[in-house]
């Protein structure tokens, strides 16, 4: 495989960055209608915009350029970028998703200058080595890495969106706590621990856990990196002292159902300690809250999670975390206290949940390290691309058929739909176009149904979620060392054209309506060439 630097294989747009200070674009964002790009992601949304085409945006300052670090993206829309990023374009074969995959993959740190705050110059920029493959190989890569990315956001989505189902329990069965609908009588939360001296206890100063009495296995310290911000307990531990140092430090300990909660960077980050038996302590920058059993710790970590900003005097800063989190603020802290049992039925509900949710944080696991296995194989040179299809595109007598009706006539709560999964003999057979027939065929069907009468049908979203669901049953194989025998299930013309017959004959039995799409043109209503297919 050819290496090329970075320079040499594409254009650098960077003279045309503007940056602007937070006065310009509060002039420029009344409508909101164009990202506003920085070093890492999109900052804002402001009316103007510079770049019109596609581009790759590296992070040029303030950045994460290690190995599996997300420092580059790539933008497909009008958008601003401000001088913290690069901003690139392809030359003539070479594939701007293949470098944004390459970039993300690679260690870019021995490019990277400055000590405080590092910057990735122009002249180092241009000097990134990339492997090169031909163009095909390039499509190839970039196809298969991009399937999989997809799945990991799929997976986080459903993750994100278990998250949003709690709070939405939490605030239905016992209300905004600033307003207390359901009447509960208003408590301080030192009322409840276990008693005052164990309640609450600050994490050891420095002098009295050196960083130099960490050792590799021992006994686990806590740290903020072990609370997720969401509210949950996070694994592994990175930290551990010896058995004798834990005897000494027994004052700071961990039980189950504890409440860990951070009082340094983003203050206010808690969990519910679910240790299973074995020792721990907390950290410096922690604080351990114990309660009796008149108050349940997931009710006190769950208030606090999702109601910031409206219980208690607590006041939240720019970054989502507390301004201030300390002993005193806990022992003061007041609540609405609902009764016991209502509190264990909100637990059972969450118990549920975290049942799905670790089933898909496993699949979310086993997906990134696909990722990063396919990604180093990738771009070493030793995958197997020929059995890799060709990302295939539908002919230009399918595209008055496809570019129907987009994705946003669906009503709000219909944006999202999920197949049912075949059997396993169905399964068996997604290889093959032939195999695939019953399955697309039931899914339409469900697709329809789903979509509701005088809805507007689109086949390119059809097609889309069609493709993320094979994409899903197919990725077990893929975890594999060689993956399942055959083609991965892509969907092809044959495909397109089975499912356009089958449309056809909807239209044909009434079940589908297919009309003109209707437009103003001087005051007047007049049908354009956009076909619209209707749930009749």
């Amino acid at each position: 495989m050819k290496v090329f630097n970075l320079g040499d294989i594409t254009n650098n747009l960077d003279s045309k960055r503007i940056p602007l200070n937070s006065k310009d674009r509060a002039k420029k964002s009344k409508q909101k209608l164009y990202p506003y790009i920085g070093a890492n992601n999109v900052l804002e949304y402001i009316d103007e915009y510079i770049f019109n085409e596609k581009i790759l945006c590296i992070a040029e300052d303030g950045g994460s350029w290690g190995r599996n670090q997300i420092c580059a993206k790539i933008y497909n829309e009008k958008c601003w970028v401000n001088n913290h990023a690069h901003v690139l374009t392809n030359k003539n074969n070479v594939v701007l998703e293949y470098l944004c995959a390459y970039l993300n993959y690679a260690n870019l740190n021995p490019y990277i200058t400055g000590t405080t705050r590092g910057k990735l110059t122009r002249k180092n920029l241009d000097s990134i080595q990339i492997p090169l493959p031909p163009l095909n190989d390039q499509i190839r890569i970039a196809h298969l890495l991009g399937k999989v990315e997809a799945l990991i956001a799929r997976r986080k989505h459903h993750l994100q969106q278990l998250d949003e189902l709690l709070r939405s329990v939490f605030l239905e069965m016992f209300g905004d706590p600033l307003e207390n609908p359901k009447g509960f009588p208003i408590k301080k939360l030192s009322d409840f621990y276990v008693n005052f001296k164990e309640g609450t206890k600050c994490g050891p100063f420095g002098s009295v856990l050196k960083k130099d009495e960490f050792v590799d296995v021992g006994i686990a310290v806590w740290n903020m990196d072990n609370i997720d911000p969401a509210g949950r307990m996070v694994h592994p531990f990175r930290m551990w002292i010896t058995e004798e140092k834990y005897q000494k430090l027994r004052a700071y300990s961990v039980l189950d159902g504890d409440i860990i909660i951070s009082r340094a960077g983003t203050v206010g980050k808690m969990c519910v300690a679910k240790m299973d038996g074995e020792p721990a302590i907390i950290s410096t920058n922690l604080i351990r809250l114990r309660l009796g059993d008149k108050l349940r710790p997931l009710h006190i970590v769950s208030l606090i999670t999702y109601c910031k900003g409206r219980v208690s005097r607590l006041k939240t800063g720019p970054d989502g975390g507390f301004t201030h989190m300390n002993t005193g603020i806990l022992n003061n802290f007041e609540f609405p206290y609902p009764p016991i049992g209502l509190q264990d039925k909100f637990a059972t509900i969450v118990e549920k949940v975290e049942g799905i949710k670790i089933q898909y944080q496993q699949s979310l696991t086993d997906l990134e390290k696909l990722y990063g296995a396919l990604s180093q194989k990738a771009f070493k040179g030793e995958l197997d691309l020929s059995r890799v299809p060709m990302p295939v595109e539908p002919d230009e007598a399918d595209k008055e058929l496809i570019e129907t009706e987009p994705e946003s006539v669906l009503p709000e709560h219909k944006k999202h739909f999920e197949f049912s999964t075949p059997d396993q003999n169905q399964r068996m057979a997604l290889s093959s176009t032939e195999g695939r027939k019953p399955v697309l065929q039931n899914w339409l069907d469900e697709y329809l149904q789903w979509s509701g009468k005088d809805a507007a049908f689109s086949i390119e979203t059809f097609m889309k979620e069609a493709q993320h669901k094979l994409d899903e049953l197919d990725h077990e194989a893929m975890l594999s060392e060689q993956g399942a025998e055959g083609a991965e299930p892509v969907l092809g013309i044959k495909d397109y054209d089975h499912l356009k017959e089958w449309i056809f004959d909807q239209i044909r039995s009434n079940r589908i309506e297919q009309t003109r799409n209707a437009i103003k043109m001087d005051d007047r209503e007049e049908l354009d060439n956009t076909i619209i297919l209707k749930n009749a």
